[in-house]
């Protein structure tokens, strides 16, 4: 734990690269790829104030998108990182983007990031996550048996991942723990219903989305690109909301590429 009072995992050495997980999430989300990403840089893994581990800052939740991006700002001062890469997924992704936008990123990977949907759009991805946590709620026994049941387990995992069966039982428990537990859910929920990215990025950008993304829908991509047309847009095909467990290898790969660290 930081002075700032993050959780975060740390593995590898080279070049920092920080993750960033979705909303409800937790540094978890990023473990089909953690091993693959440390094989080229220091990585740090976070859970983001009020989420995971990670308690609610004593001021209370970060109220919107400044505050969040400056708390990660803040964890990169005690970790004396400076202008680490970033990679985000979902709310992680928005806060990638806003930090590219910043200057205080080297670059920047955003995996269907927040930030390109119209209001309908955002409250519909806010309906399926609450009813995703109200879920969650459930005895742990009857979540066991309910993620231990292949048919079961894809319909309840359908949502947010393209093939849920490649998920372990373990991290399916792991994931519902962290949605139910999120003490800065409602408040992050009710900061972003009028987020919109409008940055301009001077460093290098990837934004990569998920074909089959059921969250955050793929079309949303053609916004991304509008808006950013100077950053390097991905299709992650056949890949759901959260794309690590998907397709870890294709993930790390858009990372390692954007970070340059394929290249070296």
């Amino acid at each position: 734990m930081s002075a700032v009072e993050v959780v975060f995992e740390r593995r590898g050495a080279g070049a920092p690269l920080v993750l960033l997980h979705g909303i409800g999430h937790h540094w978890a989300a990023w473990s089909p790829v953690l091993d693959r990403l440390a094989e080229a840089h220091d990585v740090i893994a976070v859970d983001l104030p009020g989420f995971g581990r990670s308690p609610v800052p004593a001021a209370g939740p970060p109220a919107d998108m400044p505050g969040l991006v400056a708390a990660v700002v803040e964890l990169f001062a005690a970790l004396g990182l400076h202008r680490p890469h970033v990679a985000g997924n979902s709310l992680g992704g928005a806060i990638a983007l806003e930090l590219a936008a910043a200057g205080a990123v080297s670059s920047a990977t955003a995996l269907s990031p927040a930030g390109f949907c119209t209001p309908r759009e955002l409250r519909w991805a806010l309906t399926v996550l609450t009813l995703h946590r109200n879920a969650a709620r459930l005895p742990e026994p009857v979540l066991r048996s309910l993620f231990g049941n292949p048919a079961l387990r894809t319909l309840a995992l359908g949502m947010i991942l393209a093939r849920p069966n490649r998920m372990a039982l373990a991290e399916a428990l792991a994931d519902a723990r962290a949605l139910r537990e999120a003490r800065a859910f409602r408040a992050v929920a009710r900061a972003g219903r009028g987020y919109a990215f409008a940055g301009a990025p001077t460093v290098p950008v990837t934004v990569a989305w998920g074909t089959r993304d059921r969250i955050l829908p793929y079309r949303q991509a053609a916004l991304a690109r509008t808006r950013l047309p100077t950053a390097r847009h991905l299709d992650l095909t056949g890949c759901g909301h959260v794309p690590m467990h998907d397709d870890p290898e294709l993930v790390a790969s858009v990372i390692l590429d954007t970070t340059g660290a394929r290249a070296a």
